[in-house]
């Protein structure tokens, strides 16, 4: 099938690649003649593992393509994706002069019938006003094209997004009329070979279902933490308690990882949404208001553990950070808890060393050349004479360090784990003091 792709940021370039790779012929748009050339010579843009090799690949095969061209494209196209943008506003709603954009110059540019596919995480009821707005402007153009709108929400992780668009487990499909339905089942016939389902339903309960789900899985994170501080506070371990309810498989093991809380580009975005979505319809959502609230609290509980120990001493000390982007796989600083912790320990005078192996430019940016903040090009150079290391990114070099190296290298032995990956008896039979999320450290 011919496909076009508009928007090449993380969504549009995995799912476009994704596509190539099975046999459909995909343009990838952009309005950034820049990026678009960029990618031809096969620089990727974000960091994904697996990406870059496939999309060299089927650039090179020409299943690939980029264009900076919406009339060439559309016209090439039986169905067009929608994979824009939509940042949040003041208020948390989701922005939707992106998507609505895009709309308008496939309108403009169409010359027969297409299946435009909204892609981008929007509130519910955006198929409509696409559909509206695609309408107006056939009308405008006196052309009478016929169309559909469908919506197809994502539900791709960041550091496995091209194995989760390979093998999903399930593929949800809001379409209203049968030809869009037998284009979309085609479409994805390559995908769920694996038996997983492709479930279609209406547009309105497709858009809801995306917003759901990253809700539900954002009140699991938030559950799990508001526990490990009660847990702090009466000597359990969360560790335990994590398996003890994990094993149910009514709740099951995924998201009750303690933390520092969730980030990136779609939880925080998607549960502010959903919670202007309640507002605006005079149903406030107090679990998601919960969720929100204990996701800062967090963060500002594990800063004040660290402020403690230096019994509110922070100005002067120097912190070792391991790990800056929000989640490991990916060089995504949104909403990173990182960005937190530094920006605390900054405005409280201390001195901060970090070290990510892929997001350390996007931090830079972030915080342009404020003064007390250095990077280390190694993970054991971010070490040198720190007064204690923050482990704030699981990623997997962190896993099993040289602890002699740690000690030989840092000021103090003294360690504040956000991410819980290690055994706090094993860090204190080898003289660390160690601080970690909701379990007993003895430290």
């Amino acid at each position: 099938m011919k496909i076009a792709i508009i928007g090449t940021g993380y969504v549009g370039l995995v799912s476009g690649t994704c596509f190539a790779e099975v046999g459909h012929e995909v343009t990838c748009l952009d309005i950034d003649k820049g990026k678009v050339d960029r990618l031809k010579e096969g620089i990727i843009p974000i960091y994904e593992p697996g990406l870059e090799d496939m999309v060299r690949r089927n650039y090179k095969e020409k299943r690939l393509l980029f264009s900076s061209d919406y009339r060439e494209t559309v016209i090439r196209s039986e169905i067009v994706f929608i994979a824009v943008g939509t940042p949040p506003g003041e208020d948390g709603s989701a922005d939707l002069k992106y998507v609505l954009n895009a709309a308008e110059s496939i309108a403009e540019n169409m010359d027969k019938y297409k299946v435009i596919i909204n892609k981008s995480t929007v509130p519910v009821g955006t198929g409509a006003r696409v559909q509206e707005v695609v309408q107006r402007v056939l009308a405008n153009r006196r052309v009478d094209f016929s169309f559909d709108v469908v919506s197809n929400p994502e539900f791709l992780k960041e550091g496995a997004a091209v194995d989760d668009f390979m093998k999903p487990d399930r593929i949800v499909v809001g379409v209203e009329n049968e030809t869009a339905r037998q284009m979309m089942a085609r479409l994805y016939q390559p995908f769920v070979r694996n038996g997983h389902p492709i479930l279609f339903m209406d547009i309105f309960s497709s858009e809801m279902t995306k917003y759901a789900a990253n809700a539900f899985l954002a009140t699991k994170i938030s559950f799990i933490n508001e526990i490990s501080r009660v847990c702090e506070k009466l000597g359990a371990d969360v560790e335990m308690v994590r398996k003890g309810i994990g094993s149910d498989h009514r709740i099951g093991q995924h998201f009750i990882y303690p933390g520092l809380g969730y980030g990136g580009s779609c939880f925080p975005k998607d549960v502010k949404a959903l919670l202007d979505t309640g507002k605006k319809l005079d149903e406030p959502m107090h679990v998601l208001t919960a969720v929100e609230q204990v996701n800062h609290e967090q963060r500002k509980h594990f800063f004040q553990r660290m402020s403690h120990f230096f019994h509110g001493q922070l100005k002067g000390k120097k912190i070792g950070i391991w790990g800056l982007a929000f989640k490991p796989g990916t060089d995504d600083i949104r909403e990173a808890p990182s960005l937190d912790i530094i920006n605390a320990l900054l405005d409280s005078g201390a001195f901060v060393q970090a070290y990510d192996p892929v997001a350390e430019n996007h931090v830079r940016n972030h915080f342009f050349d404020r003064k007390g903040l250095s990077f280390a090009s190694e993970q054991y150079g971010a070490l040198d004479g720190v007064d204690a290391l923050c482990l704030v990114t699981e990623w997997k070099s962190f896993r099993e360090p040289d602890f002699e190296k740690m000690k030989g290298r840092m000021n103090a032995p003294v360690i504040f784990d956000g991410r819980n990956q290690y055994d706090p008896d094993a860090m204190r039979s080898l003289g660390f003091k160690y601080y970690c999320v909701g379990r007993k450290t003895g430290a």
